[in-house]
């Protein structure tokens, strides 16, 4: 009897640690809730607060907080700052609200891809790259660089995925060093 509820507490106790260890990373010092959906974690993000304003002063809040499923690829504030100068001004600006509109949902893609899914796709491809469409019809490649997943826009630009596979209740999540722009 002592065996078996040893035995029992054995099997919660790793139980409970796997569990743990398949959380969400944190974002930007913040918990990420598998639970919330895409808008509801990425606000509490301190790594994604120009991303955040982007996607407010381009009405698509209610869209991200839809079922999706999506995956985004979600540019931290230094990969905007790295823009050139005046970039991310122009773009909040009222008169640039399809630009900006295009410019996110080129980060969006319908449906929820791990990475692990998206570098299997890369892998097993002739030319080494999963080529992909956003949800704004422009083209992604995803590569694997050793332990790398970079994703490249039409122009050939990298993004590398620096935080991976943070789910979401409505799709998951890559955190990534660029801004991917459409042509």
């Amino acid at each position: 009897m002592k065996q078996t509820f040893k035995a029992l507490v054995l099997a919660a106790s790793l139980t409970a640690a796997s569990t743990a260890m398949a959380a969400n990373p944190q974002v930007g010092g913040a918990d990420m809730f598998d639970t919330r959906n895409i808008v509801e974690n990425a606000v509490n993000s301190a790594d994604h607060t120009t991303l955040v304003a982007a996607v407010q002063a381009a009405g698509l809040v209610e869209t991200l907080q839809g079922p999706g499923p999506f995956t985004v690829f979600a540019p931290v504030n230094a990969a905007f700052d790295a823009l050139p100068a005046g970039t991310v001004e122009t773009l909040l600006k009222p008169e640039n609200l399809g630009m900006l509109q295009k410019v996110l949902t080129a980060h969006v893609v319908a449906g929820s891809m791990s990475t692990a899914q998206i570098a299997a796709r890369a892998r097993a491809s002739a030319d080494g790259f999963y080529h992909f469409n956003t949800v704004s019809g422009d083209a992604l490649s995803a590569q694997v660089k050793g332990r790398n997943l970079y994703v490249y826009d039409e122009s050939g630009n990298a993004a590398r995925v620096t935080i991976s596979d943070v789910v979401q209740s409505n799709g998951v999540i890559h955190v990534v060093n660029a801004v991917l722009v459409p042509k």
